[in-house]
Formats: structure tokens, C-alpha cells, sequence
């Protein structure tokens, strides 16, 4: 029994100063990685932000790129057909999409989702004009016709996606 007592005499304290350190270590590393892990997010944030107000940037421009008003003045050309314009128009749309999908990875769901319904609508809007127009009318036929609807909407698509974008980067900076 003696020989057990002085077993643990040395065994105790041993054990005691090991759990003590053990434990000690712990706290420190786990304080040591969360400090790495907010360095980590800060060089990122540092890298991520300069691309996220690029990204708005890039898509305010889309958005007014696309917007109907704009869109005629930069497609249209003088003895176009109405087929011809709105087929120019909305490969137009299209083509500015495709060259900035990338950028979704940078906004919220949200306003990309506004993003996706704006153009949609604005080849919708287009499609509904020619439909209003002959088979053999002109461009400005056409564009009259995406003018007079242009005119009845209190609030275009591309303008609402575009206030979603702003409200958003300011949230965001």
C-alpha cells in the first residue's frame, strides 16, 4: 500500500502539471488559429472587395446597356427592318449577358435575379412590339412601338434592377 502512495506521490503531480499544460496549449492554439482565420478573412475581404464593387460597376452597366431607350440608339441604323432590328436587338441583350455572367458570383441572389428579369423583360418587351408591327415595317415602326411601351410602364425592369444594385452596394460599403 506504502509502495502504491508513493507511486502516486510522483504519478499525481505529474499528471496534474501535464493536464494544466495540456489544456493551456489548447486555449493558446485555439486563440493562435482564430487570430490566422480573421487575417485570413481580412486579406481576403481586402481582395474580395475591389472585385465585388467591380462586379456592381460592371453590372450598372449592363443594366443601362440593355435598357430599351439606349439599346435603339446604339442598334439601330437607318433602313433597318423591324425583323432585322429586333433580332439585332436582342442579340444584342443576349451577347452583353453572356460577357457578364461571371460577375454573379460577386452580388447577392437577389440582384441577380433582378438582373435575369430585366433582360428577360426587355426581349419580352421587344417581342411584344414586333408582334404590334407588319412583317414588312421598318425599324422605326418598331421603334415607335417599343417607345409608346416604354412610355406605359411606370417603372422598367432594367431601372428596378438597377436601384436593387444600388440599394445593395451601399449595404455592402
Amino acid at each position: 500500500m506504502e509502495e502504491i502512495l508513493e507511486i502516486l506521490k510522483y504519478i499525481l503531480p505529474s499528471v496534474v502539471t501535464f493536464l494544466v499544460a495540456y489544456f493551456i496549449l489548447q486555449k493558446f492554439l485555439d486563440k493562435e488559429y482564430k487570430n490566422r482565420l480573421m487575417d485570413l478573412r481580412m486579406q481576403n475581404s481586402n481582395l474580395i472587395t475591389p472585385l465585388r464593387l467591380q462586379a456592381y460597376e460592371r453590372m450598372t452597366i449592363f443594366l443601362e446597356r440593355i435598357s430599351l431607350a439606349q439599346l435603339i440608339t446604339r442598334v439601330h441604323k437607318n433602313g433597318m427592318s423591324a425583323r432585322l432590328l429586333q433580332n439585332e436587338m436582342i442579340k444584342t441583350i443576349r451577347a452583353e449577358f453572356d460577357h457578364n455572367l461571371s460577375q454573379q458570383i460577386y452580388i447577392t441572389q437577389e440582384s441577380w435575379n433582378a438582373i435575369k428579369t430585366a433582360k428577360e423583360e426587355s426581349i419580352r418587351a421587344i417581342n411584344i412590339a414586333a408582334t404590334k408591327v407588319t412583317d414588312d415595317a421598318s425599324g422605326m415602326d418598331l421603334i415607335n412601338v417599343i417607345l409608346e411601351l416604354i412610355t406605359k410602364v411606370e417603372k422598367l425592369p432594367t431601372d428596378m434592377a438597377l436601384e436593387r444594385l444600388k440599394i445593395e452596394a451601399k449595404q455592402t460599403f
